[in-house]
């Protein structure tokens, strides 16, 4: 296709370029030539065709300009014959992926390659065919309205798309319509409005509806296509229904023995509203019914909840009936009067019978007794009864952790509680008391109740000083002066309170040195009577007084005060040094201290004797050890012998005798003594034989004996002990007396015995407490 300028004169130019001068007819070809319009090109052809051809005014058909196409597409959507200048396309074009195309056309000399025609611009546009489908935007589509709404009310709009060109035919021009939903609702045809076309849709009906909307293009012509969408329409609720009871009636049961706040029961009022519009207070309207019972509301479920609001007594009403009302709680009267809001109904409530444990006339019971009553002084009477329609018999008794005592006793008919023994205020002021009542008959059932015992108080106990007071008088003290000042106290508890008097012993009240005066508020000043008190005269004075108190009869004590005379301080303080100052102090006697130094002083020198004496025999064991290591080698291990020296008798005492080693026993440690230890049993035996109480006959020396006995003939592991045994006593009728050298008792120093190598005589001193070596018996 040539340009507007030169489609009707193709030919004309050589006519042209001869006639004019050469710049004149430059000047008009680059006016009039490659001056191009719109090539129009139909989408979705796949036939490669020839669409336009590019022609310079230099074309001679000599095939000596060559055609150049460049640009959008250039060789992969178009492509030209660089000899006659076609324009071909080389594949289907899809209008909706790109619209037009800008190319730029080239003329040049083949032979210099040179530019015979200026460049130039022009546009191959995609003609638009309808061959899109319409597509709805935005779905799904859900839409609500309020139930019983009116016609015409608007629902939702649905909108749709369409690929095509809008400017071009009637491609992309859309038609809506309704497939499905009709009569209930219409749709706009141009603007996708949709609307209720029937008035007071009930949502307890049908709650939800599908609308099939259709969308067509080429404004519903045939040839077009079309899309369809489904909307959900739900219909929300309003309150255009109130409660109702399914029942008239309503009948329930429920024990006696219930406690407060058990449900009795549930019911329930229909609505076919829902959320707040089926929300709903239930309430009792008979007023004097039911005061003994309540109505809830469950916020789950909407039912009322019956509950017991008072305890049940089978034999004081058996049956309640009552009226139950349900009430909206949110109101709509657009849809209903007030009245439609709210229903009734009957509940009938039954009382079942049970057996129940007898029951006190009172809670608790509190009764006063005076003190030291005689047994059997009537304090109560408790009363229960079976409210039982059966009235069984009641037996009464006290529980005995309540009783420790055991101070009472109550009559299991009457429930009568008397005092078993005198009450004692001072030991206990109240008594507490469980007494049970149980039937007789059928369960057994059984209740108790607290009884509380307050003993009243009388004057049964006298005053006395309310301390021991340790008083003390300065030297040098006048006339007049405070001593001590005293207080009383009384174990009893009047009602008016304690008052308390003060006095001299009658028969002493005239005291040279000392004076009482009641200070009327339960306490005394004791006062010194006369001057110039020295502990050169007396160190101490014994004061008598009375305190009475003001019961009815009165009651009295007497207690002896002992002042002490004391060398005060300038002050007038009693020193804190010395032992009468710390007698005072500590509250004690000076006797009393005294007493105490001594006996401390006492176990202090026997401490010091007991070392001594332990540091003595140590001394005597370290010289026993040195005599052992000198004695001769010949002298027996085993067999002491008795002998005579200068032809004496048995005397022992220029003797000298090694140790005795003994055999090893397993048991030798745990059963050796020392010979202190065995001499002081011989010399308690031999002192025991001449007492005059105990005698050959007596248990005690028939056990002794017979112990030493068993101990010799069963240990086989001790020295021949044959030549020295005796046991203490040999009786007191032998006229020739003891034979035992034991009684020569003396102790001879080791370093002072003649060492003789060759003796044969051994001194026994070593068994009978000479040294502290221990052995074997």
């Amino acid at each position: 296709m040539l340009s507007e300028a030169r489609a009707p004169h193709s030919l004309e130019p050589n006519h042209q370029l001869g006639q004019g001068s050469p710049t004149t007819a430059l000047h008009q070809r680059l006016r009039r030539g490659w001056i191009w319009k719109q090539i129009f090109v139909p989408e979705e052809d796949p036939t490669p065709s020839v669409i336009g051809q590019l022609k310079s005014d230099y074309d001679r058909g000599d095939f000596s300009i060559k055609y150049i196409l460049s640009g959008e597409g250039a060789g992969e959507m178009f492509e030209i014959n660089e000899y006659s200048g076609e324009i071909r396309t080389l594949q289907k074009l899809d209008r909706e992926e790109k619209a037009f195309y800008l190319l730029q056309a080239h003329a040049l000399a083949r032979k210099s390659n040179e530019p015979v025609e200026p460049q130039s611009e022009f546009i191959i546009k995609v003609q638009d065919i309808n061959d899109n489908i319409p597509q709805f935007q935005n779905e799904p589509y859900v839409s609500s309205i309020p139930e019983m709404c009116p016609l015409g009310t608007i629902v939702a709009q649905v909108t749709a798309t369409d690929a095509d060109d809008p400017l071009f035919g009637n491609n992309a021009k859309l038609i809506y319509s309704i497939l499905q939903g009709e009569p209930y609702f219409s749709v706009e045809p141009k603007t996708g409005i949709i609307m209720t076309s029937m008035g007071n849709m009930d949502r307890e009906a049908r709650d939800q509806y599908l609308v099939v909307v259709q969308v067509k293009d080429m404004l519903g012509l045939s040839g077009g296509y079309s899309a369809s969408t489904t909307v959900t329409i739900s219909l929300t609720d309003v309150n255009d229904n109130g409660p109702t009871f399914q029942h008239n009636l309503y009948t329930f049961a429920v024990l006696e023995s219930a406690v407060v706040g058990t449900t009795v029961g549930r019911i329930m009022a229909d609505d076919g509203d829902v959320g707040i519009n089926a929300r709903m207070n239930y309430s009792l309207k008979d007023l004097e019914e039911s005061a003994t019972f309540k109505i809830q509301t469950d916020p789950v479920t909407q039912e009322g909840v019956v509950l017991l609001a008072k305890p049940l007594d089978y034999e004081s009403k058996r049956r309640f009936v009552m009226a139950a009302e349900a009430v909206n709680d949110h109101i709509d009267t657009r849809f209903l009067s007030y009245n439609e809001f709210r229903d009734r109904t009957t509940l009938k409530i039954v009382v079942e019978d049970v057996d129940e444990p007898p029951i006190f006339m009172a809670p608790d019971y509190e009764w006063k007794v005076p003190e030291n009553m005689v047994a059997g002084t009537v304090v109560g009477t408790v009363s229960a009864r079976d409210t039982d329609a059966i009235n069984n018999p009641i037996r009464y008794s006290i529980d005995k952790s309540s009783d420790i005592t055991k101070a009472f006793k109550i009559d299991p008919n009457n429930g009568t509680v008397t005092v078993v023994k005198p009450l004692d205020r001072e030991e206990a002021a109240w008594h507490n008391l469980t007494i049970n009542a149980k039937e007789t008959k059928q369960n057994h059932l059984s209740s108790s109740v607290v009884v509380f015992i307050k003993v009243l108080d009388i004057n049964d106990n006298a005053p006395m000083l309310a301390r021991e007071y340790q008083p003390y008088i300065c030297e040098g003290t006048q006339s007049g002066e405070l001593i001590q000042l005293i207080n009383a106290v009384d174990l009893d508890d009047p009602v008016e309170g304690h008052h308390f008097y003060f006095s001299m012993v009658p028969e002493k009240h005239i005291n040279p040195n000392f004076t009482i005066r009641d200070n009327q508020d339960n306490s005394a000043s004791i006062l010194a009577r006369r001057s110039s008190f020295t502990r050169r005269d007396r160190t101490q004075y014994l004061l008598p007084m009375v305190v009475a108190d003001s019961g009815s009869p009165a009651l009295s004590s007497t207690s002896t005060l002992t002042i002490s005379v004391c060398s005060c301080q300038p002050a007038g303080h009693c020193p804190t040094g010395g032992v009468e100052a710390l007698a005072i102090s500590i509250g004690v006697s000076l006797q009393t201290l005294l007493g105490f130094l001594v006996c401390l002083a006492t176990l202090t020198v026997l401490c010091i004797v007991m070392l001594m004496l332990r540091r003595h025999r140590r001394k005597q064991l370290e010289g026993l050890g040195r005599a052992e290591k000198e004695l001769p080698k010949g002298v027996s291990e085993k067999v002491l012998h008795y002998g005579e020296i200068g032809g004496g008798g048995g005397d022992l005492g220029g003797f000298c005798q090694p140790a005795v080693p003994l055999r090893p026993h397993p048991r030798r440690r745990d059963r050796r003594l020392r010979r202190e230890e065995v001499a002081a049993s011989i010399r308690m035996s031999m002192s025991l034989r001449h007492s005059l109480l105990i005698g050959p006959e007596d248990d005690v020396f028939k056990q002794f004996i017979m112990d030493r006995l068993d101990e010799a003939d069963q240990d086989p592991y001790v020295p021949p002990f044959d030549c020295l045994k005796t046991y203490a006593f040999e009786g007191t009728g032998s006229p020739t007396g003891s034979i035992s050298s034991l009684e020569s008792w003396d102790f001879v120093d080791a370093d002072q015995c003649p060492r003789d190598p060759g003796s044969r005589l051994v001194r026994l001193t070593l068994w009978h407490g000479g040294v502290a070596e221990e052995t074997t018996f």
